[in-house]
């Protein structure tokens, strides 16, 4: 067995909320987790800028401030937690294989695959073509909100997440247009209220791209 191979009781792959409450669990049962954060540390938590519906917080809390409390508690524990993202994984065997940074091979007799989403884009070959170049599409309002301050944006979509990146938007740009493909919307009512009493925000129905 090379020299280079370290075993682990628990192996967490992922750090946003999931993650770090699945090294909470685990190191309070003397698991001794190893938490690799991943190419985002913290998840897309990190990219919201209210957390109204998590419980315990009265006035809300940030995605970030959230995320380095967690991370705090998971470490309190002793949950061992550490920069890089597993690049390969063999779990055909009795022993769970994962490479990290396609180099350190760790042996673990759990893993807990916790990565989280990803950012959910069209698919259209114009968006391809400004998320390339670098302008003009994102698919984070707070990360690249400031680059549209006062002018007029548009957000597709009517989950959750749409309605917040809009009213969020609503405080930086001159004019939301929000569209959304079905006659209602996905989320939660009180965030589908807030838009709609959200002055500048314009809805359209039925609408497609």
């Amino acid at each position: 067995m090379s020299d280079t191979i370290e075993k682990v009781k628990c192996l967490i792959i992922g750090s946003g909320p999931a993650g770090y409450t699945a090294a909470i669990y685990a190191a309070r049962a003397n698991m001794n987790p190893v938490l690799y954060q991943g190419t985002q540390p913290g998840g897309q938590l990190t990219t919201t800028n209210e957390v109204e519906n998590f419980p315990g917080y009265v006035d809300g809390v940030t995605g970030p401030e959230m995320m380095i409390q967690l991370q705090a508690q998971a470490q309190r524990f002793g949950t061992d937690v550490r920069d890089g993202w597993a690049t390969k994984v063999d779990f055909s065997g009795k022993t769970h294989k994962v490479w990290i940074n396609d180099s350190k091979e760790i042996h673990a007799e759990t893993v807990i695959i916790s990565t989280g989403a990803s950012a959910k884009y069209l698919g259209l070959p114009s968006e391809q073509h400004y998320l390339q170049t670098g302008g003009g599409v994102s698919a984070c309002a707070i990360c690249d909100g400031f680059f549209y301050r006062n002018q007029e944006v548009v957000i597709v979509g009517a989950g959750d997440s749409a309605c917040e990146e809009a009213h969020y938007l609503s405080k930086l740009c001159k004019k939301v247009t929000m569209l959304v493909r079905s006659d209602k919307f996905r989320a939660s009512k009180i965030m589908e209220e807030r838009v709609k009493k959200t002055e500048n925000i314009t809805i359209l129905m039925n609408h497609d791209t």
